[in-house]
């Protein structure tokens, strides 16, 4: 059942890339007395994700942070490695955590995993938005299949 608006996100565990190599980041450490916008991508460096979604909120960070979020970060189906390298790619710097998602555990225990084996992508997170505070969901924007709307950094803007 997928996660909705009012609800605790359920505790996971992310890799990201550091200066010493890739490290863990639980959701207690990323949600905790924080306000987050967690954006989901279905993968790096796949079109839409890499021409819209990620771009966007790049260009948007400083008005999304300015509203009172914390962290702005990207989670996806891939391994930190890509991960790492796509937000390289991107120039994302400081704006935007990027969060691999490798085995998809934390898209399933959202509720929000896609089955992307038609396209030869195996298991994966569908696009969304979510803004969480202090741990709970207060806004939970899912793309209909094939869409780009809702959880685009210009609707997260206006959520705020």
């Amino acid at each position: 059942m997928a996660i909705k608006a009012g609800e605790r996100m359920p505790a996971g565990t992310f890799k990201r890339m550091t200066r010493e190599g890739p490290k863990d980041l639980t959701t207690d450490e990323l949600f905790r007395g924080k306000r987050v916008v967690l954006f989901s991508v279905p993968g790096a460096f796949t079109p839409t994700c890499d021409a819209k979604h990620l771009p966007g909120f790049v260009q948007l960070a400083d008005q999304i942070l300015a509203r009172g979020v914390d962290t702005i970060a990207c989670m996806a189906v891939n391994d930190v490695f890509v991960m790492n390298a796509w937000g390289k790619a991107s120039g994302v710097g400081e704006k935007v955590l990027m969060l691999a998602d490798g085995n998809g555990d934390y898209a399933r225990a959202l509720g929000l995993e896609l089955d992307g084996s038609k396209f030869g992508m195996g298991k994966r997170g569908q696009r969304f938005a979510i803004i969480v505070k202090d741990g709970s969901a207060t806004h939970v924007d899912l793309e209909e299949p094939g869409q780009f709307k809702v959880s685009s950094a210009e609707h997260v803007l206006g959520q705020l």
